[in-house]
């Protein structure tokens, strides 16, 4: 499945609009404009709730927590590295993704044992960010997504000082 994420540009908190490959809205991700971490949720098109993301405050590198349905599902965390970037997305058991490539040109891949199965790229010449990314089919679409959005954050945030 292709997907577009782009950033809303002029918006009070984080928000952002996941369309499929024919310019469907598919996913809405709304993040509070003030609290202590980032709080985002991710609405489908029909408005239902699909994920809850939040920051873990005091964490020697960046955390973030997905949970579905009130339930922890799992974790977004920036791994510690002296060269390059790299995430992982911590699910239960033993299917973790390795998230690598490069941050700074939004350009990384999701592997999970050893296979690729997400692409993510950003858009030359848009007035926000915006991402296209080719999904495999059969995975987990929206934990990919929601991490994608963590990703953003926390480049954003080392971009700007803030982190």
């Amino acid at each position: 499945m292709r997907y577009r994420i782009r950033k809303k540009m002029f918006s009070l908190g984080e928000k952002f609009t996941i369309q499929d490959e024919d310019g469907k809205d598919h996913f809405f991700v709304e993040g509070k404009f003030f609290s202590f971490g980032d709080q985002l949720r991710v609405y489908d098109a029909d408005g239902t709730e699909q994920a809850y993301i939040e920051q873990k405050l005091m964490s020697l590198r960046p955390r973030y927590r997905v949970y579905r349905d009130g339930e922890l599902f799992a974790e977004v965390l920036k791994e510690f590295t002296w060269f390059k970037k790299k995430f992982t997305l911590d699910v239960p058991g033993p299917n973790d993704y390795t998230i690598t490539g490069s941050f700074w040109d939004h350009e990384f891949v999701f592997e999970r044992g050893g296979h690729v199965i997400a692409h993510v790229s950003k858009k030359i010449m848009s007035w926000t960010d915006s991402y296209c990314v080719d999904v495999v089919e059969g995975e987990d679409d929206v934990a990919i997504l929601s991490s994608i959005i963590v990703i953003d954050m926390v480049c954003t945030d080392e971009r700007s000082g803030a982190a």
